[in-house]
């Protein structure tokens, strides 16, 4: 029987499987997104119960080689606060996302530290850098799954970027020129920054200070690659956000 131990994880999912225990989806960075079964956490008396909530940064350890592997040990590592109020929201978007987007068994671990410190911006609720955030990780999440061209050069004929004309980032034809009627677009210059910033050894950092200035025509294409390719049923917490705003 396989046995890890002290693996930095985050909890995504959890669901009841009896009375007592629970199934949990957790993303971790040496083993990817795996199901864990967390035998007794229900019971008032489980040292599991206080640990295992979302948005914590955790060392956990298992055991099995099954789909569904049993959870041996779970560890709160600290750091930062449960996000409140919208920066909570948005945190189950972005596990949502990987939920929707990322296969099982199948390690990331650039993309774990990038979901950590998007984690850790969400708990500090830093403003206008919350929604840039959640940018970045949109962009680098894609780009690790080999769903998001280069932003370079034109994706259809590969030919070069123009600094002062407009381009769309669109599901079927990646990076092309804007239309007229098109709002939300960037120019060449803008794609080219993002470009270098996901290019760079620091990605979340240098994409951050990129994306703060871009919010109003990156936010709306970035949204309509993510639906493509979560397929036909609505995101949830994207449902949720509209539903509240709405009231």
């Amino acid at each position: 029987m396989k046995r890890i131990a002290d693996e930095p994880a985050y909890v995504l999912h959890r669901y009841d499987w009896s009375e007592s225990s629970l199934i949990l989806e957790v993303f971790t960075r040496h083993h990817g997104r795996i199901a864990l079964v967390a035998k007794g956490a229900k019971r008032p008396s489980s040292n599991f119960r206080p640990v295992l909530l979302p948005l914590q940064p955790l060392r956990l350890g298992w055991g099995g080689d099954a789909e569904i592997r049993t959870l041996k040990g779970a560890e709160w590592v600290g750091g930062h606060v449960m996000p409140t109020g919208e920066a909570l929201l948005s945190g189950y978007y972005l596990n949502e996302l990987l939920m929707r987007l990322l296969a099982r068994d199948d390690p990331h671990p650039g993309l774990f530290d990038a979901y950590a410190m998007a984690v850790q911006m969400l708990a500090s609720q830093r403003g206008e850098l919350l929604h840039a955030a959640l940018r970045v990780f949109e962009l680098l999440l894609l780009r690790e799954i080999g769903l998001l061209p280069a932003l370079d050069a034109q994706s259809l004929t590969l030919g070069p970027l123009q600094a002062e004309s407009l381009y769309c980032l669109v599901p079927e034809g990646g990076l092309r020129e804007a239309h007229e009627d098109e709002r939300a677009a960037l120019s060449g210059a803008q794609w080219q920054a993002l470009q270098a910033a996901l290019d760079d050894a620091a990605p979340f950092t240098a994409a951050l200070r990129v994306c703060a200035g871009q919010m109003g025509a990156l936010r709306p294409q970035l949204r309509q690659l993510l639906h493509y390719h979560c397929g036909m049923n609505p995101l949830r917490t994207r449902q949720m956000m509209m539903d509240l705003q709405n009231l």
